[in-house]
């Protein structure tokens, strides 16, 4: 099996560098021309991760996206699934999300029960991850489909907390999200708080939309942003953060 995707999320952290990962959801995207524009820009301005999913995928060229990707770029694909369903082998590894936010046995281990004997015959390296879900100021399709509401956007002790416990059940990566299209990205001060609350790497995405709101979830303590929506609607947006990325870990260095 695969180990070297989480190692590259821990040591990126241990370096104190920076990491900028791209979500593609198969339902968004407009064809095989639009995929390779972002696979292409993604190459072009060294993007870390390609993260393949969404809450809800209808279509059916989840595996084709995947493919796709892997046939054109090394970089890694990891996949963001929002069921037990979105499993493709092809990957290279898989968020194991863990809703800790909300109570919803289903999605705390109800759903991994059903996906455990499939990743365990497959390659995928399997990332156990925290999943926490941010009020963002509207409705969000993940809300929705999760059945559970999110920690509330003005309450970083909850999330601090919440993140704690995850780490102490053995999850190695928690990602804090405030949806698809979120009205507003998780705020720098709950960012901070669970930074320095927990040791494990702390992924940031949802309604990082340009690239201050990108600044101020690394300065917060992101480690590695994740943006979706935002680059649908503005693929420019993808080379403006790689260049913020990339110029944080060049001062880094200094």
């Amino acid at each position: 099996m695969k180990t070297n995707i989480y190692r590259s999320f821990s040591d990126s952290q241990a370096e104190g560098k920076k990491s900028f990962a791209v979500l593609i959801d198969p339902d968004k995207i407009d064809g095989q021309a639009a995929c390779m524009q972002l696979v292409t820009m993604g190459m072009a301005n060294q993007v870390n991760y390609f993260l393949v999913g969404g809450s809800l995928i209808t279509g059916n060229n989840f595996g084709q996206v995947v493919r796709l990707i892997k046939d054109h770029t090394d970089i890694p694909v990891v996949i963001f699934p929002g069921s037990s369903m979105h499993i493709e082998p092809d990957a290279d590894a898989i968020l194991f999300l863990s809703l800790i936010s909300g109570r919803n046995p289903d999605l705390l281990i109800g759903q991994h029960v059903v996906a455990a004997p499939v990743l365990k015959r497959s390659n995928l390296e399997v990332l156990p991850t925290g999943y926490m879900l941010v009020d963002s100021g509207n409705p969000t399709t993940v809300s929705y489909m999760s059945n559970t509401m999110p920690i509330p956007g003005d309450k970083p002790s909850v999330a601090a907390c919440t993140a704690v416990a995850g780490e102490m059940l053995g999850l190695k990566l928690i990602y804090m999200d405030a949806g698809s299209g979120a009205e507003q990205p998780v705020s720098g001060k709950m960012i901070s708080m669970v930074r320095k609350s927990v040791n494990i790497p702390l992924i940031v995405g949802g309604g990082i939309n340009n690239a201050h709101k990108a600044a101020r979830a690394y300065e917060a303590g992101a480690d590695t942003i994740v943006i979706g929506n935002g680059i649908e609607k503005n693929p420019n947006l993808l080379v403006e953060v790689a260049e913020l990325t990339n110029r944080y870990n060049q001062q880094m260095k200094v």
